[in-house]
């Protein structure tokens, strides 16, 4: 879909969508003449004069618009005069072969929700955000619509969690993974990959926790733009955020422990490593210092003139290399 782009604009009246192609401009207008439902406009990434026409028909006020063209690190919920403004990022598992290989694993967006007295307008960030799916079901259950707008800002909040739910999931499966490696011997498994997991997490938890606050403000107000209704679906998604953040929370601790294993691995084996060099250079120390002496140019060495000492040294030299490495390897060295 390209940037800019008017997704779906349609007037409910009790709980029913109208017929029709809307413009935002008519469907208010329809709404405010009937003096009954709502208009809910749906835009993706829209460009300046869609935001100009957004401006004029649901009049937004400036501070409410600019929180629709920035991009936001957080989630959050902005309160203006009959205007609630809730900002919630989206997340999307990118599917990979190993999150050993992968180079993205968590795809961020967001969907910035107004909610008016007669009006939801939703503006979408990222691909993986689209709604039809759930404008299509809340068409299908007309008591929902009924009670307003906030509904939507309702299904979006929990559609949105749900995603995080999913995508949640799909890490443990990948913690698995990992998890399986660093404990496998031989495995190729490195800190790199759980730096990578673990910045995934750090992303996903950035989008989780700070929404908690957002919502516990909608439920703890008693706006007239959020029946008390759509307060108790809420608080069924706050209750799924937080087993979602108690999630998020322990696959951080679990990756931490598993880089500690892989560190401890890697010192290990570098110790491993260090102590067979060290050996075999104890082993090579031995006959090359015989050599070195044997290489001087003096007269008087022992054995330089006799006829069995060139194959004694040699002998010599290979048994105690002999020895030595056989006293090595049975201290495990080699």
């Amino acid at each position: 879909m390209p940037p800019g782009e008017l997704v779906d604009c349609a007037v409910y009246v009790d709980g029913t969508r109208l017929d029709g192609d809307w413009t935002p401009s008519e469907a208010m207008a329809e709404v405010r003449e009937r003096g009954s439902g709502f208009v809910w406009c749906g835009l993706f990434e829209p460009d300046d004069e869609r935001l100009a026409e957004a401006v004029e028909v649901f009049g937004l006020p400036g501070k409410a618009l600019s929180h629709a063209v920035r991009v936001h690190h957080r989630p959050k919920l902005a309160t203006f005069d009959g205007l609630l403004c809730m900002v919630l990022k989206t997340v999307h598992y990118v599917e990979h072969e190993s999150p050993t290989t992968a180079n993205e694993i968590v795809d961020t967006g967001e969907i910035i929700t107004f909610v008016g007295k007669d009006f939801v307008l939703t503006v979408r960030h990222a691909e993986h955000s689209g709604l039809r799916g759930l404008r299509a079901e809340l068409e299908a259950t007309p008591e929902r619509l009924r009670l307003g707008p906030a509904v939507v800002l309702h299904g979006i909040a929990d559609r949105i969690v749900d995603s995080y739910l999913d995508v949640s999931d799909a890490l443990q499966h990948d913690i698995d993974t990992i998890e399986a490696g660093v404990f496998e011997p031989g495995s190729g498994i490195g800190a790199e990959a759980m730096y990578l997991l673990k910045r995934e997490i750090v992303e996903l938890n950035r989008a989780v926790v700070p929404l908690a606050v957002p919502l516990r403000r909608i439920l703890a107000s008693r706006s007239p733009l959020v029946p008390s209704e759509v307060r108790s679906y809420l608080r069924d998604v706050e209750d799924h955020l937080t087993t979602v953040s108690d999630r998020v929370a322990n696959y951080d601790e679990m990756l931490t422990t598993l880089l500690d294993a892989t560190i401890a691995k890697l010192s290990l084996r570098q110790n491993t490593d260090m102590r067979k060099i060290t050996a075999w250079a104890a082993v090579i120390a031995l006959p090359t210092m015989v050599a070195g002496v044997y290489g001087m140019n003096f007269a008087n060495l022992p054995g330089l003139h006799w006829r069995f000492g060139y194959p004694l040294v040699i002998a010599v030299m290979i048994g105690t290399c002999v020895l030595l490495y056989l006293l090595l390897r049975r201290r495990g060295w080699l």
